[in-house]
């Protein structure tokens, strides 16, 4: 019997926009797409919606989309897609208002375990970072989050990244990928993990992540790989990254509706290459530091942006692939917590269905904390307790209880609080509950996190793939390469 986890578990307890602006924005959103459309350079994207019924401009490449062509595209579109882990304990379900959480950011950081130094990630941190989470309850699935720096030949980085994550890690698998030979690398490598092409497209294990390019560009490279994806019929998120400011207006309003009517367009798209391929829209965009003009991740304007995105994928009943849980300090000290915990929490509570970056993530989504992931997977089982809510009910509210004990008396030995004491709080690992006299800098949270961090690193390495088929992927993909 398969363990049962407490995942997807539905929220819509942050709204940001009143039921009248989703509305307007929907509109506002189909508007634009018609009117000014996007500039696809992706010939098969270009010549899919085309077919579709797009006006096409072969000149410009811009492409407008009707409002029926859209509109039909968010009927095919699967209003719930599942990304599947394979021993089937963190199948998350992205539908309606049901919340997963995950790892991403493609870092190309990381700051080292031993020393504490940032140094470039390389091919031994993307098999950690999938080991850790493997290990922390609620992180829900990976999402690869850094950079094999170590591995020169771009179309070796995709294949490596992925097979290095489903080595260590039976969580789904979420990855951006870089080039049309490596992406084709990493789905072969997938199917003959699953057994074939049509075992791995009924229950994906792994997913993928492309890129709209704000404002309103499909380019050549991702749109190919986007149209693969979609005609393979595999997950894939068309994510859309506006920054207030520079690629958006600095409006947060003007934001979100960039980012629904660039989303939108990518799902046409997808629509349009395979009707009923599982696309994802994707939201990740942010403010602008106004003093140089940078991104900002650990704004909690940008938990703002994505919970209001939440609302509007749930308006249209489109899967999201959501941000959440980013900070811009460069380690993990107060700034890290506060900026990470709202941030975590604000998007959780909108109902967002895969929150992405929400895990590990520091110095404005470029560099990977180890001891952050232990916390974050902390801050993410107040977030779960905080979205199951308050219980009412016979036994909840013990009213019976109350009245037969009376005043003046206390509940420490009822049987009602030794049923109830383990299930009804979060208990957390790392915060120390100890009173001052107690308390020692040793058993700090974050010296906590750092023994957690150390006791995963020894623990002996095991693959999570079937000893047979891993021999044969070795085999067959010469290209994978042993961690340094």
């Amino acid at each position: 019997m398969k363990e049962q986890l407490e995942i997807g578990i539905p929220a819509s307890l942050y709204r940001p926009l009143t039921p009248a602006a989703v509305r307007r924005m929907a509109e506002d959103a189909l508007e634009i797409l018609e009117k000014s459309g996007m500039a696809v350079y992706s010939r098969s994207g270009f010549e899919a919606l085309r077919r579709a019924g797009a006006q096409v401009d072969e000149a410009t490449r811009i492409v407008r989309f009707p409002r029926a062509l859209v509109e039909d595209a968010v009927a095919a579109n699967p209003s719930s897609v599942t990304l599947f882990s394979r021993d089937g304990k963190y199948d998350a379900v992205l539908e309606r208002n049901r919340v997963h959480y995950g790892t991403g950011g493609t870092a190309i950081n990381v700051l080292d375990p031993d020393s504490g130094e940032c140094r470039p990630s390389t091919l031994a941190d993307v098999a950690l970072n999938a080991r850790m989470v493997e290990q922390l309850e609620n992180i829900h699935l990976f999402t690869i989050n850094v950079f094999p720096n170590d591995i020169e030949n771009s179309d070796e980085i995709d294949v490596n990244r992925f097979f290095h994550a489903l080595d260590n890690t039976r969580k789904h698998v979420m990855g951006g990928v870089y080039s049309m030979a490596g992406c084709r690398q990493a789905v072969a490598l997938a199917e003959a993990l699953a057994g074939g092409e049509r075992a791995l497209r009924e229950r994906p294990f792994v997913s993928f992540i492309t890129l709209i390019i704000s404002p309103f560009k499909i380019d050549d490279n991702y749109g190919e790989m986007t149209c693969y994806l979609a005609d393979k019929g595999l997950p894939v998120v068309v994510p859309t990254e506006p920054i207030c400011g520079t690629t958006a207006p600095i409006t947060l309003a003007g934001n979100v509706l960039t980012h629904v009517a660039e989303t939108l367009g990518g799902i046409a798209m997808v629509q349009s290459v395979r009707r009923g391929a599982p696309g994802i829209c994707g939201s990740v965009g942010s403010i602008t530091n106004l003093q140089t003009m940078d991104h900002v991740a650990g704004g909690i304007e940008r938990a703002m942006i994505n919970s209001a995105v939440a609302q509007m994928a749930q308006h249209f009943e489109l899967p999201l692939y959501s941000t959440g849980g980013t900070s811009d300090a460069k380690r993990m000290d107060e700034q890290a917590a506060y900026e990470s915990g709202m941030s975590s929490l604000l998007v959780a509570m909108s109902g967002a269905n895969y929150i992405h970056d929400i895990a590990g993530l520091l110095d404005t989504d470029l560099t990977v904390s180890y001891e952050k992931l232990v916390m974050d997977n902390e801050i993410l089982g107040m977030c779960q307790r905080v979205l199951r809510g308050i219980e009412v009910n016979d036994e909840t509210l013990a009213k019976d209880l109350i009245i037969a004990k009376g005043p003046g008396q206390d509940y420490l030995v009822e049987e009602h609080t030794i049923e109830h004491m383990r299930g009804e709080f979060y208990q957390p690992t790392l915060a120390n509950r100890q009173q001052r006299g107690q308390y020692s800098e040793g058993e700090s949270a974050l010296a906590r996190a750092r023994r957690r961090v150390a006791e995963i690193r020894r623990s002996p390495a095991e693959s999570c793939l079937p000893a047979a088929a891993r021999a044969r992927v070795l085999e067959e993909f010469s290209a994978i390469r042993k961690q340094a």
